[in-house]
C-alpha cells in the first residue's frame, strides 16, 4: 500500500507543479502576443493531445519529470510573415522577461495558495516545553531547564517545535548568538537566553537541530510495554511478544520508553539480554540488535514499539487563521521558506551545510508518498514546499533554467543589444554541466539514503 501512495503521490505532486509552472509561461506568452504552439506536462511519447481553436497542441506525456511550453521562435524554425508579429523572438525584452519570470512566479503563487489553505484549516501542536536539558550541552551552558517553553527564537515566535526546527536550521553552519526567549512554567513573563554557536553542525551529513543543542523536548510518560512488533524485527526473532514490560537491559533498569530507545540506538549489531515481566512472571531474554545505517550513522533496532499515550490538553494549542489573515500567513510562511532555500544553496556552495543535505527523485518520491499517506494536510504543506523549491531553484541564474534567461535578457535590456549567440551557447553547455552534476549528486545522496 505505501508503494501505491508514493507511486500516486510522485505522480500527483508533479503534475499539479509542472502544470502550473507551465500554465504560468502559457499564459503571460498569449497575454502578451506569442503564439504558443504546444503546452506539453512530461516529456516523451504523448499519451493524451488535442488542440485549442487557436491552434496550441496540448500534450500529456509518457514521462512526467517536468514540460514545456514551445512558442514561435525564428531561431528554432522558419517563420511565415504574417505570424513574425507573434514570435517571442520578436517581443521585446520586458515582455520577454515577464514570460519567462512567470513560471516561477506561478509556482510561488500555488505555495501562497496552499498555505492559506493549511492556514484556514488550523493544526493542533504541542507547545514547545523542554522536557530535560543535557548535562554540558550548549543548552545547558546558557541556562536553559526542563519545564520551560521556547517562546520566540532569533524574534520570530514558536508557536511549536516545528515552528522551533525552522528557525534552527536557518542558523545551521554559522557561529554568533542564537537568541531565545522563554517562560517558565506558570509565568507570563518571558526571560532571554543568549546560546553561542561555532559553526554549529557545519558538514553534518544529517543534522538534528534541536537534539545537537542538548534539548528533548517534553512528552507524555510512556511505559516500555511492548504494544507492537516488527515481523522481521530481532524482538520478534527473541521471542518477545506484545504485552511484555521491559524491566532493564543488560541490567540498566528502565522505566520510560525513550530510555530503551535511547540505549538501543548507541548499540547497533550488539547481543544484549532483556529482563522482561510476562504474564507477572520475569524471565531474560537474549536479542541481537539489528543495525541501521552505515558507518558513524549506523544506529541500533530492536523492531518493538509501544501504545502512543495521551498528550494533556495544556500541551496542546489550536492554531488557526480567518479567510484574510491566512492570505498574509501563507505569504510569510512561501517567503520564509524561499528564504532558508536560498540561504541554503548558498551555505553548501560555501562548505557551511554538507551537500548530502541534497535530495533527489527518490527522497521525493518516498516524502511524497508519505504525506499522502499521512493525510490531505500534510500533502498539501509537501507541495507547498516542493512548489517553493521548483521557484527558486528556476530563478537561479543557471543557463538553461528560467534564471539563466532572464539574465541573458537583463544583459539585453542593460547593453541594448543581446549577448553574441558564440557567448550564450558557452552559457548553454556550462548550465548544463551544471544542472547535470547537481543531479548526480542528487542521485548518489539517494541510493547513499536507501
Amino acid at each position: 500500500m505505501s508503494a501505491l501512495y508514493m507511486i500516486v503521490g510522485t505522480l500527483v505532486a508533479l503534475g499539479v507543479l509542472v502544470t502550473f509552472h507551465e500554465f504560468g509561461h502559457f499564459w503571460v506568452a498569449r497575454r502578451c502576443g506569442v503564439k504558443v504552439l504546444r503546452f506539453s506536462v512530461g516529456f516523451g511519447t504523448p499519451l493524451l493531445r488535442w488542440h485549442d481553436r487557436r491552434g496550441t497542441e496540448f500534450v500529456v506525456a509518457a514521462i512526467p519529470l517536468g514540460g514545456y511550453v514551445k512558442m514561435l521562435d525564428e531561431r528554432e524554425a522558419p517563420v511565415a510573415p504574417h505570424e513574425l508579429d507573434q514570435a517571442f523572438n520578436r517581443k521585446s525584452v520586458r515582455q520577454r522577461i515577464a514570460i519567462v519570470a512567470a513560471g516561477p512566479i506561478a509556482n510561488f503563487l500555488l505555495a501562497i495558495t496552499f498555505f492559506w489553505v493549511l492556514a484556514m484549516l488550523g493544526s493542533q501542536q504541542v507547545r514547545p516545553v523542554i522536557g530535560a536539558v543535557e548535562s554540558g550541552s550548549i543548552a545547558e551552558k546558557a541556562g536553559l531547564a526542563a519545564g520551560q517553553e521556547i517562546v520566540s527564537i532569533d524574534g520570530e515566535p514558536t508557536s511549536g517545535w516545528s515552528a522551533v526546527n525552522l528557525q534552527l536550521v536557518r542558523r545551521l553552519g554559522e557561529s554568533g548568538t542564537l537568541r531565545l526567549q522563554v517562560r517558565e512554567a506558570g509565568s507570563s513573563v518571558d526571560s532571554p537566553r543568549e546560546l553561542a554557536l561555532d559553526r554549529w553542525l557545519q558538514g553534518a551529513d544529517e543534522p538534528d537541530p534541536i537534539k545537537s543543542l542538548g534539548i528533548r523536548p517534553w512528552r507524555p510518560a510512556l511505559p516500555p510495554l511492548l504494544a507492537e512488533l516488527d515481523p522481521k524485527g530481532p524482538a520478534q526473532a527473541a521471542g518477545l511478544k506484545t504485552g511484555d514490560r521491559l524491566l532493564s537491559l543488560n541490567g540498566d533498569a528502565v522505566s520510560d520508553w525513550q530510555q530503551v530507545v535511547d540505549w538501543v540506538r548507541v548499540r547497533p549489531d550488539t547481543k544484549i539480554v532483556l529482563h522482561v515481566e510476562r504474564d507477572g512472571a520475569q524471565i531474560d531474554v537474549p536479542v541481537t540488535l539489528a543495525s541501521r545505517g552505515e558507518g558513524k550513522a549506523a544506529t541500533g533496532y530492536l523492531g518493538a514499539g509501544v501504545k502512543a499515550a495521551d498528550w494533556p490538553p495544556q500541551m496542546l494549542r489550536e492554531v488557526s487563521y480567518g479567510p484574510v489573515a491566512a492570505i498574509g500567513e501563507g505569504a510569510r510562511r512561501t517567503w520564509t521558506m524561499s528564504v532558508l532555500t536560498l540561504d541554503s544553496l548558498k551555505k553548501m556552495l560555501f562548505g557551511e551545510l554538507s551537500v548530502k543535505n541534497l535530495s533527489g527523485p527518490i527522497t521525493i518520491a518516498k516524502v511524497a508518498g508519505a504525506s499522502a499517506q499521512s493525510g490531505v494536510a500534510d500533502f498539501l504543506n509537501f507541495l507547498a514546499y516542493l512548489s517553493i523549491s521548483l521557484g527558486v531553484l528556476n530563478l537561479l541564474p543557471i543557463p538553461v533554467l528560467d534564471g539563466g534567461h532572464l539574465l541573458f535578457y537583463l544583459i539585453e535590456w542593460a547593453r541594448g543589444r543581446p549577448l553574441s549567440e558564440r557567448v550564450q551557447g558557452w552559457g548553454v553547455q556550462i548550465g548544463i554541466s551544471l544542472v547535470v552534476g547537481v543531479m548526480l549528486l542528487a542521485l548518489v545522496n539517494d541510493l547513499g539514503r536507501l
